[in-house]
Order: C-alpha cells, then sequence, then structure tokens
C-alpha cells in the first residue's frame, strides 16, 4: 500500500488482509482507523485513502482456482528480497495443485529455518502470491511446463542454485543493489509500454 495525502507518504505492505484479520467484527474501516491511531497519521486525511486502498486490493484479488485433478503444476518461484543490510536470494518450486501450500505459512517456516525476522516473512509471503497470481494466470499458456520429478532430492551439483543464500551487505553493495533494482523497475515499465 502506498499512499500520499497532503503533505503525509505513507508506505506499507499489508499482505493476505483477510488471512491476517479472519475476526468478522474487524472491518476494513475499524482496521484503518486503528492503524492510523497506531501510527498517529491524520484519520481524517488517511482512513479513507487506506479503505480504499484496501477494497480496491481485494476486489482486485483473484482466487484463481486450480484444477485438482491435475498432480503436477509445479512452477518456479524465485526469491530477491532485503531487509535493511541483509538480502535473501532463492528460488524453489511450488505445486499450484496443491491446497496445502501457503505462502504465509511457508514464509513463517523459511524465516524460522533461517534465522530471519519478521519482516522477511512478510515479504517472502507478498512475493510468493504475486507470482502465484501471475503463475495462475499463464500456466495454461506455458509451453515448457517442468519435467516430471523422478527424484525427490537435488544433486550436490544443484544444491547452489536451488539453496537459500542469505548476505550481510555493506553501505556501498546497498546503494549498488538499489540502483540495480530501480534500473530493472524502469526497463520493465519500458517493455510494459503505455498500460502503466
Amino acid at each position: 500500500m502506498s499512499l500520499t495525502c497532503s503533505a503525509f507518504a505513507f508506505l506499507s505492505q499489508l499482505t493476505s488482509f483477510i488471512s491476517f484479520f479472519p475476526d468478522p467484527l474487524l472491518s476494513v474501516e475499524n482496521f484503518a482507523q486503528v492503524l492510523c491511531e497506531d501510527l498517529e497519521l491524520p484519520t481524517s486525511s488517511f482512513a479513507p485513502a487506506i479503505i480504499q486502498s484496501i477494497k480496491q486490493q481485494i476486489d482486485n484479488f483473484t482466487t484463481d482456482v486450480i484444477p485438482q485433478d491435475e498432480e503436477d503444476r509445479r512452477v518456479i518461484i524465485k526469491l530477491n528480497i532485503q531487509v535493511g543490510n541483509i538480502s535473501l536470494v532463492d528460488q524453489f518450486e511450488w505445486d499450484l495443485s496443491n491446497p496445502l501450500n501457503v505462502p504465509e505459512e511457508f514464509a513463517r517456516k523459511l524465516c524460522q529455518d533461517l534465522g530471519l525476522g519478521g519482516d522477511f516473512a512478510t515479504a517472502i509471503a507478498y512475493s510468493i502470491r504475486g507470482q502465484l497470481s501471475w503463475h495462475a494466470k499463464t500456466y495454461a499458456f506455458n509451453e515448457s511446463p517442468l519435467p516430471p520429478i523422478k527424484f525427490p532430492v537435488r544433486t550436490l551439483s544443484d544444491a547452489e542454485t536451488w539453496g537459500p543464500s542469505i548476505q550481510i551487505l555493506t553501505d556501498a553493495e546497498m546503494e549498488k543493489k538499489m540502483r540495480d533494482q530501480d534500473r530493472n523497475t524502469r526497463r520493465m515499465r519500458r517493455q510494459a509500454g503505455p498500460s502503466w
């Protein structure tokens, strides 16, 4: 969520609003008011914008239904996440047809295994959900699905490619990475054309 109201700017990642707030008594309006109060933001300026942003994202969220009759609908999920001066790069296969695969639970467990903080869990779940949404929409057009699994353990030569990598970045490395990401974002926007 990115909002600018009068002289204030607000940027936040709220992943899976409904799964984090299963209480039916907590409406979007109540959440926006409490959030503004907690962050000491002017409620009259921010609450309407937060409510509109959340409702728009909920309306745009598509629950892509994957047929359960297919045994294997694996896709590759790639993570490249930086929180503070810590960078996580990873890739793994995700089965779209398995309803037990939950991005938030996976992110929590991955962070627990790697000793990463809660900010990473939010960013990982957000990244996975975005990629899953894209894969679910484009899977039918995929001309080269992943080959069937013959042996469920990766070879040692594949371990580096398919294992997580955590780096502690220096200030110079962080600055370079931010420039590279900005450059990549601009390139992607140019390729997307005027629809942005």
